[in-house]
């Protein structure tokens, strides 16, 4: 599968570029920046998580799929690096109701029962496939990456954004307690609450919350579910054991009305009346 052009060329110029030094963030603008993020997808799910992949994606040394030629694809760019594709060195894709549409439904329908959020009257967007090269793991891009989807929200009036957020692995055991811990503090209320579908669905409920290292649990949480949560964040009932890319997924909610993280307050205020889109 290709990126073509006219999905290209449908998309909104989006927000700019923010900077912070020599990194930027920024929705992608050319069929090979979204190569270039493809291909960083490849080499980090594939080459460094232990994903396992089909004869087409080894070939290709791309993670792709077809809600790809539809989504939005943020991009922390190090402009040290280059001005073009070998500048990308992250990226999260941003998928909102109309691509959804597109394509017949949102990713995360494969693994959740998501028609709690589809039933919300306002835009929702769904966030998934994130990924940061290994030299530029800090807390500096992880910040940039947040500042960009908050650049992003309210640029586009998100109401809701969810998404399968992914713990590493599949042994159950091993991630009893962060499933717990999640399951006990942080679920979502049920008017917004994702299920795993029945023929995938994993109980998060696994252990005594009540005999939790708090301090250990939060220390394996990753940094972007513990984002998630920093905003505010929720997660569905029940986890799903997805094979192929060795990991265990949650499906994360959040409402961008309770965002207090500082982020999103300076776009709010920056935000001006908007036409229709």
């Amino acid at each position: 599968m290709t990126i073509s052009s006219p999905a290209l060329l449908t998309r909104e110029a989006g927000f700019g570029e923010i900077r912070a030094g020599n990194l930027g963030v920024r929705i992608a603008e050319t069929a090979a920046e979204i190569d270039a993020a493809l291909a960083l997808r490849f080499r980090i799910f594939y080459g460094e998580m232990g994903a396992h992949p089909d004869a087409e994606t080894r070939a290709s040394g791309r993670d792709r799929d077809e809600f790809d030629a539809v989504a939005d694809h943020l991009l922390v760019v190090d402009h040290d690096l280059g001005e073009g594709p070998e500048a990308v060195v992250g990226t999260y894709r941003l998928i909102r109701r109309p691509a959804a549409a597109a394509i017949g439904r949102f990713y995360s329908a494969a693994e959740y029962d998501i028609s709690p959020l589809l039933a919300w009257p306002g835009e929702i967007l769904e966030l998934g496939r994130s990924c940061v090269d290994a030299n530029h793991r800090t807390r500096g891009t992880l910040q940039l990456l947040w500042r960009g989807i908050a650049a992003y929200v309210f640029h586009h009036r998100i109401d809701v954004m969810f998404g399968c957020a992914s713990l590493h692995g599949t042994d159950l055991d091993a991630l009893a307690p962060m499933l717990t811990y999640l399951h006990a503090n942080h679920l979502a209320p049920e008017a917004i609450r994702p299920r795993a579908l029945p023929e995938r669905h994993v109980p998060m409920d696994r252990l005594d919350p009540a005999g939790l290292d708090m301090r250990a649990v939060l220390n394996d949480l990753p940094p972007l579910v513990k984002g998630y949560l920093r905003l505010g964040g929720f997660v569905g009932d029940g986890a799903v054991l997805d094979h192929q890319f060795n990991t265990t997924d949650v499906c994360v909610v959040v409402k961008t009305a309770l965002v207090t993280d500082k982020y999103f307050k300076h776009y709010e205020r920056k935000r001006t009346p908007l036409g229709p889109e």
